[in-house]
């Protein structure tokens, strides 16, 4: 389904037959499908909106990327489609930009769990940041070039978010661990959780591995 938010037409699913929203936020360059495996095993328990960021999948494309921005549109969806009580799943950019919406709306969320999520560009290995610098290079791309540049979440915004936290990571992610424990440390409250054996996406993308912590996170803490 699309739908108008101001000047940026969204594209979004929406399924399952649960009393509970949760909306669903992929990474760069992908769109709502990676989680097409995780929506069958989460279609019983939560009424789930999963959308296409700006500029990917089969939303419009804007004039330029901001994580802010994509932090708009998810605000924006909400309040259009007058969804409450909503937790958040964000992959990689996803997560930064449920982080983002919380902090620029705090209440927003009433859960929200992150994989792979980081608050600056800093905190990618520095083999991730190099490949990004080699695929800008070659295809000009800017939302390539957005993860060179953004995010910048201060410590201070992290301390605002005050809703249950569940951070995930892998044990080879493209994220630093210490990343990981700094965001746990500073946003009060959080969970951390490092999948050992598991990189970036490979217990994300296509896989219904979070479904049980998902569902036990946001569903038996209410």
């Amino acid at each position: 389904m699309y739908i108008q938010l101001n000047s940026q037409v969204i594209y979004y699913e929406h399924m399952g037959s649960g009393e509970k929203t949760l909306l669903l936020l992929h990474g760069n360059g992908e769109d709502h499908t990676i989680f097409n495996e995780l929506c069958q095993a989460l279609e019983p328990h939560f009424d789930i909106y999963a959308l296409d960021s700006r500029g990917q999948g089969l939303s419009a494309t804007p004039n330029e990327y901001h994580y802010k921005d994509m932090a708009c549109d998810v605000l924006n969806l909400i309040e259009a489609l007058s969804l409450k009580d909503v937790a958040v799943f964000g992959f990689s950019d996803g997560g930064i930009v449920a982080l983002l919406a919380e902090i620029m709306s705090p209440g927003t969320f009433s859960h929200i769990i992150t994989a792979g999520a980081n608050t600056n560009p800093g905190a990618l290995s520095f083999h991730c940041r190099k490949e990004i610098k080699r695929e800008f290079k070659n295809t000009q791309n800017p939302l390539v070039k957005m993860m060179l540049d953004e995010p910048n979440i201060t410590d201070q915004e992290l301390k605002t978010i005050s809703c249950p936290v569940l951070l995930f990571g892998g044990q080879k992610d493209l994220v630093v661990a210490k990343e990981f424990d700094h965001m746990n440390k500073v946003i009060e409250g959080s969970t951390l959780a490092i999948l050992k054996g598991q990189d970036h996406g490979s217990y994300v993308i296509h896989s219904s591995v979070l479904a049980p912590e998902i569902h036990s996170f946001v569903l038996c803490e209410e």
